[in-house]
């Protein structure tokens, strides 16, 4: 007699083998609601960004707004927004994406959803080289240190790597490695702040995470660093998938876990380090946009990351949109309000329904 062993129905397209532990493809039905998130991740941006431009300790109508984008004639509500706030915009957007793609890497990455950008080390780094630059060559503004913020990340970056293993790195390495990194770092960063009190003054206000008086020559500078390191981040979505299953399977799938592990931390540093040398370390957004999203896009770094790269920058500027107006006509920097916003979302996400697995 013979006997007929049941499993698990595949569906596969004809003529087409299915390599093992390859994931199903997504019924139309799921593709259609990701690409409606996707749709509506983008209104979300458009409203962020007008409103961005338009409230303030001033509000402007958002005619104006467009008169000044689009037919400037000099005006006070001209010089707000073309001076003013299309710059900080601007550099919200591009942080925030950045931040965003950083950290759905990072948890790709390392397989952990608590992982954000600073595990490896980047914010750490930064922040080390801003203090030496401070307090070492007394350089105080931000065009001077911009590039050593980058160095930095980069730097700190490189050896958690080789800490971790390099190629033979693996998630629970890496991220010892980080932590160790970051501890020593951070260390260093409080001493000499405490020795040395024109260091704490000028490097508290750049720690906190700010865009308010950022130039928008800052952005030109480091655009093709961040271009670089997002267009290496959607190169990396398919081997990155295939990682998440394991370096057995990923290997199985024509992957090579070494090599995406090095170019993953290269995209990661790229991103986080530019963001970080412009806007300060603003933390969050790379641990809480993939979290929010991931129950949506779903954990394939194919949807989950254009996801990341929408949502992120909508937070970041409403966050700072929000900033503006809770307590005119100060207002709160961007850094203090993602924490602020950004916990309570996530304490939410915890509360309310099971957060979405890897």
């Amino acid at each position: 007699m013979t006997r007929t062993q049941a499993g698990p129905h595949r569906t596969t397209t004809p003529g087409t083998p299915e390599a093992p532990g390859t994931p199903a493809r997504p019924a139309p039905a799921a593709r259609s609601r990701r690409a409606t998130g996707l749709a509506l991740g983008l209104a979300l941006l458009t409203a962020a960004v007008l409103a961005s431009l338009a409230v303030g300790t001033q509000q402007i109508p958002l005619d104006h707004v467009a008169s000044a984008l689009f037919e400037p004639a000099g005006t006070k509500n001209d010089v707000i927004v073309r001076q003013l706030r299309l710059p900080r915009t601007l550099i919200g957007a591009a942080a925030g994406a950045a931040l965003g793609l950083a950290g759905a890497v990072m948890q790709t990455l390392t397989r952990n959803p608590l992982a954000d950008p600073g595990l490896l080390g980047v914010n750490a780094g930064a922040s080390a080289a801003v203090v030496t630059a401070i307090s070492v060559l007394g350089i105080h503004s931000f065009d001077g240190y911009l590039w050593f913020a980058l160095a930095g990340a980069a730097g700190a970056a490189a050896l958690v790597n080789a800490l971790g293993g390099s190629r033979a790195a693996t998630p629970v390495r890496l991220a010892l490695a980080g932590t160790a990194v970051n501890a020593a770092l951070f260390g260093y960063v409080n001493g000499l702040q405490l020795v040395d009190l024109d260091t704490l003054d000028t490097m508290r206000y750049w720690a906190v995470g700010t865009l308010a008086g950022r130039d928008i020559h800052l952005l030109w500078r480091v655009l093709p660093l961040l271009a670089a390191g997002a267009l290496l981040a959607f190169a990396l979505a398919r081997p990155l998938g295939a990682l998440s299953l394991g370096d057995d399977s990923a290997r199985a799938l024509g992957a090579h876990p070494g090599r995406t592990r090095v170019l993953s931390i290269a995209a990661i540093t790229l991103l986080c380090g530019s963001a970080t040398a412009v806007c300060g370390p603003i933390g969050f957004i790379g641990l809480m946009i993939p979290h929010a999203v991931r129950p949506f896009s779903g954990p394939d770094p194919r949807w989950l990351l254009p996801y990341c790269a929408l949502y992120a920058p909508a937070l970041m500027l409403a966050s700072d949109v929000v900033g503006r107006i809770v307590v005119p006509p100060s207002e709160i920097e961007v850094g203090i309000v993602t924490a602020f916003l950004g916990g309570l979302l996530f304490i939410q996400l915890v509360r309310r329904r099971k957060v979405a697995r890897l």
